[in-house]
């Protein structure tokens, strides 16, 4: 009964800030291509900073995405001895100082996926990562099933260091859900399908702990091995398809 209550609370309250908050900018993918006003492509390997910076394993192209029926698939393939996906980001052109950002999504499977829709502040290019900041919203990575990773990354705890929940959802793989943060001047929160999953909320606030107090920029990506996804990845699981129903920002 108790847990039935507080989970009753945290839905209520999810629905409470929703309803103080307008919705400022909406992403449906209808129409046939990604709309590039709101849209960047990151392709590649990453490199010079090889790997994404985490060992990755794939190729970010522009051809592992299709826009079908109102929905962006992303689809990670292995092909030959390569693999491939795709990434997007809003840098320079969607940037969101607070408010809640959500996605509705549902994830790939398997040993090696790495699915995630994150956010980084804008000054990246300027003052470097982790600096500038990271909020992540929603990872996953295949060989924990059930699980759902949302983090912090400052100057003060970033990579292994970070600030992170890991929360088992049921069944989190069946379907879609909606992974949302809300974030303002004194905490950010993480959520999933309005259930409260974790709170992030430093009681002295510093540029070490607390980049958050600038625009960041939205990224929806599927990586494959790394650091964090593998290192082992299982090719019988190939292809694989992210689905993003929707991207919403309420502030």
């Amino acid at each position: 009964m108790k847990k039935v209550l507080i989970l009753l609370l945290a839905f209520n309250l999810g629905l409470a800030q929703q309803t103080k908050r307008k919705l400022v900018w909406e992403e449906n993918f209808n129409g046939n291509t990604l709309n590039e006003k709101n849209w960047n492509f990151e392709l590649g390997d990453g490199c010079p900073n090889c790997g994404w910076g985490n060992n990755e394993r794939q190729l970010y192209t522009k051809e592992n995405h299709k826009l079908i029926e109102g929905k962006l698939v992303i689809t990670a393939k292995k092909e030959g001895e390569k693999y491939s996906s795709t990434r997007i980001t809003t840098a320079g052109k969607q940037e969101f100082k607070y408010g809640r950002i959500e996605a509705r999504a549902k994830i790939p499977v398997g040993q090696g996926i790495w699915p995630a829709f994150w956010m980084l502040g804008k000054n990246i290019k300027t003052v470097g990562w982790p600096k500038c900041g990271e909020i992540d919203i929603l990872e996953y990575v295949g060989r924990e099933p059930d699980m759902v990773y949302t983090t912090l990354h400052t100057e003060a705890t970033h990579g292994e260091h970070a600030s992170s929940k890991k929360t088992k959802i049921d069944d989190v793989e069946d379907g879609f859900h909606v992974y949302a943060t809300e974030w303002d001047a004194d905490k950010i929160t993480f959520f999933v399908d309005d259930q409260l999953v974790y709170t992030y909320q430093p009681e002295n606030k510093n540029e070490g702990n607390w980049p958050f107090m600038q625009p960041f920029y939205i990224i929806i990506n599927c990586a494959i091995g790394g650091n964090f996804g593998g290192p082992a990845v299982d090719d019988s699981i190939f292809p694989q398809q992210f689905i993003i129903d929707y991207v919403k920002v309420y502030q």
